[in-house]
């Protein structure tokens, strides 16, 4: 088995959890390939990793890999997006961070997962992405870009609000006048979108979430829409520029620039070990049923 491993270098943990992990990947006669960043935090901390190999972009990842491996939290896991892409490479988050709602294998568990996975013991969840296109010149755009979780406007360097013209497929849905919008993914409805009171999704569903962050009207409530609904938007404010951001990359736009997002082509293969389905996330990361009343006796 070949795996890509990749962790937040600046996480305090980092090292010693790395140390791990590459201490069960050794004990079954593994292949890791390092990112190019994170062996040279380890060499710099240590660690006896000089001879391994590195990648440093999506290119460096073909068809040879069986796993990414993700080390770090949900934010970790997001940025691995950037380099796993459309190459169907299944994903694993180890969790070292905090809420672990993507990446939901916990640093003391590995070794058991490892074992899981090299006897099939686990699941496929397919999960979408969203994209972001806009009518900039090409020399003077980021390119095609991606998100996971959610692609959200919002205002910069302003205390007002900004207005967000919204069509769906090509009809015209509404203008919001608000400190943002957010179109969120299914995987990303527990994030921003659900403390903006948006819904949660279960991660199947072929649906995308419209929901405004701090609308002035207050009837402007969140919206779900079909996934091949393709999203127009156009934004105003009294600053020339806006920000949107994909997950944890931020863009800045001038005002009047016409912006696209849809569902991408391609998905991202999560992996989930027995017995920690979507449905049990949610029972332990957002602690339902916690109340005593619920409890069975």
């Amino acid at each position: 088995m070949k795996i890509a491993v990749f962790g937040y270098v600046k996480h305090p943990q980092m090292i010693d959890s790395l140390k791990s992990v590459l201490a069960c990947i050794k004990a079954r006669q593994l292949k890791p390939v390092l990112e190019n960043e994170l062996r040279d935090e380890a060499l710099s901390s240590g660690l006896d990793v000089a001879h391994f190999l590195t990648f440093s972009s999506s290119e460096d990842l073909d068809g040879t890999f069986d796993l990414f491996l993700s080390i770090g939290g949900d934010g970790t896991f997001l940025r691995s997006v950037n380099y796993v892409r459309d190459s169907g490479i299944p994903v694993l988050g180890l969790n070292i961070g905090r809420l672990g709602f993507l990446a939901n294998v916990q640093k003391e568990k590995f070794n058991q997962a490892l074992d899981c996975l090299l006897n099939s013991q686990y699941a496929i969840s397919k999960r979408s992405l969203i994209l972001l296109e806009s009518d900039l010149p090409s020399d003077e755009t980021p390119g095609q870009q991606i998100a996971l979780n959610e692609i959200a406007l919002s205002r910069r360097n302003t205390t007002s609000m900004i207005t967000i013209e919204t069509w769906l497929n090509d009809e015209y849905l509404n203008a919001y006048w608000a400190d943002g919008l957010i179109i969120s993914t299914p995987t990303g409805s527990t994030g921003y979108s659900l403390s903006c009171g948006g819904p949660v999704i279960s991660p199947e569903t072929q649906a995308l979430v419209l929901t405004p962050i701090a609308p002035h009207n207050l009837n402007a409530r969140p919206l779900i829409i079909p996934d091949n609904v393709t999203v127009r938007l156009k934004v105003t404010g009294r600053e020339p520029n806006y920000l949107v951001s994909l997950d944890a990359n931020l863009i800045t736009f001038a005002n009047e620039t016409s912006l696209t997002i849809k569902k991408a082509p391609f998905h991202i293969n999560m992996i989930e070990l027995q017995g920690e389905g979507f449905y049990k996330t949610l029972r332990k990361k957002l602690l339902w049923g916690e109340d005593k009343r619920n409890l069975q006796q």
